[in-house]
């Protein structure tokens, strides 16, 4: 028998490698990091291990495990009084992750609207049937995490990897916002499938071709509702923080539309 036939990798046989399966700690850090993105845990909240411990049916030992690792990924921050909690944002850290949102995603769509290339489109698209699916499926970490693949693909119009990748990298804590942001929405009655009707909407916008109009629709898209209640216990960090909420709260654009 020829050796490649007997180890599965001969040609025309595809990859037949055995995919490791998730280890206790992969388990473990999936479920805390969902539990953060459906705001089931909040910025600032206690990471109690013994009732993590109970919930998850694991050890303390994987599980710590599992916390570093959301530590090193920007999610947890350990302290020596408070254990570990979920990383909390200031005023300012708001203010910074925002503000640099908002020219990335206006540089997007400067360069990217009107949409040249048909398949950044349907990359839009399909980060929108992910939306859907989650909403059908009451899935808020998923909805969180298929929301930012979308505003990822608008700001993947563009055609500018670079843009893209700057975009990427501020990705979790955007995803902290949109925690926050969602935990607001879900305040005024918004519902999951109501969250997917504005991204619809946003991207028809988008398909009309009208740059001024999408950066228009952009400023209304309410991603920015939890502003609205903000500082509230937020450690301020900067007189220039307080500075831009304060405009942000008297020109609306924090209220939800």
């Amino acid at each position: 028998m020829d050796r490649s036939t007997a180890t599965g990798t001969g040609a025309g046989t595809g990859d037949q490698r055995i995919v490791k399966p998730p280890s206790m700690v992969d388990l473990a850090a999936r479920s805390i990091r969902r539990m953060i993105l459906a705001g089931e845990l909040l910025p600032g909240d206690r990471v109690v291990e013994n009732r993590l411990t109970r919930q998850l049916g694991i050890s303390r030992p994987p599980l710590r495990e599992a916390l570093r690792r959301l530590e090193h990924e920007g999610l947890i921050r350990q302290s020596p009084h408070r254990g570990a909690v979920v990383t909390p944002l200031t005023l300012h850290d708001v203010y910074e992750i925002m503000t640099l949102r908002q020219r990335l995603e206006h540089m997007a769509v400067e360069l990217g609207v009107p949409v040249t290339d048909p398949g950044r489109l349907e990359r839009c698209r399909a980060a929108l049937r992910r939306m859907e699916a989650a909403a059908d499926a009451l899935d808020e970490a998923e909805l969180s995490e298929s929301k930012f693949e979308f505003h990822t693909a608008v700001v993947g119009l563009s055609g500018h990897r670079r843009l893209e990748e700057a975009y990427r990298s501020i990705q979790l804590q955007m995803q902290l916002c949109m925690v926050l942001n969602r935990h607001a929405r879900a305040h005024r009655n918004e519902t999951a499938a109501s969250n997917v009707l504005r991204h619809h909407r946003l991207l028809r916008v988008i398909e009309e071709g009208d740059p001024g109009a999408v950066l228009a629709e952009l400023a209304r898209h309410g991603d920015r509702t939890f502003l609205d209640d903000l500082p509230g216990d937020l450690e301020a960090g900067s007189e220039q923080a307080l500075a831009w909420l304060k405009r942000e709260q008297a020109g609306g654009g924090g209220t939800a539309r």
